[in-house]
């Protein structure tokens, strides 16, 4: 099964499915709503990493709960959608970010699943060139779509200072989000393949010359909806059942 991680401004993909069904998954670290659907004889468990209605901040999110919840639905792929700010004007707002590494400056969250056992696991590459490169071959070419990229994140739910931004830039990061870790580090020791996409909506602070706002995010978000939506259903078509890949034998 696929798993689809919706972010800020992707609350359903329902639209682009066949048939849809809730329910809720229990596991040991929480109860995750879950859609199963039904998309072109593929099926599609997707999760609003705020929930509907974006009622849960990004430091409150249970991270491994709904990774737990993807795995115990057989899930084995993941997509997920992060809003980010840019630090590279060569990312501009609209564009889509295939990031293919991170930093990590949260401090508030649980980040692994290892608590009781030692796994030091290798992040080389944290992110699914596997998935990367179907995303890339179902790019509109009308789409703005960059294949790489550093992602640092941040607790939140406030905006970076200009003195952080400052320093994500001498330290060579490309954007800035607040969810997407611990998230792929988890989906890495469940071994599932991972990969974000993130959607520019805004300069980070001091880069923007306007006050940064929420209001800007879904603006663009909004504007960014359909895009996504056809990139996420193309991708969907497009992904293996039966594939072999690295994620899979992780803890190997």
């Amino acid at each position: 099964m696929i798993g689809i991680i919706g972010g800020s401004g992707v609350y359903e993909i329902s639209n682009i499915a066949d048939s849809i069904e809730e329910k809720t998954v229990d596991t040991e670290y929480g109860s995750v709503e879950v859609s199963i659907l039904d998309i072109n004889s593929k099926k599609v468990a997707f999760i609003p990493r705020h929930q509907k209605g974006h009622k849960t901040p990004p430091h409150m999110i249970n991270y491994k709960a709904n990774i737990q919840a993807l795995k115990n639905c057989g899930v084995n792929q993941i997509i997920a959608t992060n809003a980010v700010g840019s630090m590279n004007l060569d990312m501009p707002p609209g564009t889509f970010v295939l990031v293919d590494d991170f930093l990590d400056f949260t401090v508030l969250r649980e980040k692994t699943f290892f608590d009781d056992e030692v796994h030091h696991m290798d992040l080389s590459q944290p992110y699914c060139s596997r998935l990367r490169n179907v995303i890339l071959s179902c790019a509109d070419d009308n789409e703005s779509i960059i294949d790489h990229g550093t992602y640092v994140c941040t607790d939140g739910p406030r905006f970076e200072t200009a003195s952080e931004i400052k320093m994500f830039k001498l330290l060579e990061c490309d954007v800035v989000g607040m969810t997407g870790l611990p998230e792929v580090v988890l989906a890495r020791e469940k071994e599932m393949c991972y990969q974000a996409i993130c959607i520019v909506t805004n300069f980070a602070t001091s880069i923007s010359e306007d006050l940064l706002t929420f209001e800007e995010v879904k603006e663009i978000t909004s504007k960014k909806n359909k895009a996504l939506l056809n990139l996420l259903h193309s991708i969907i078509l497009n992904l293996d059942d039966d594939f072999d890949c690295f994620c899979l034998n992780a803890l190997e």
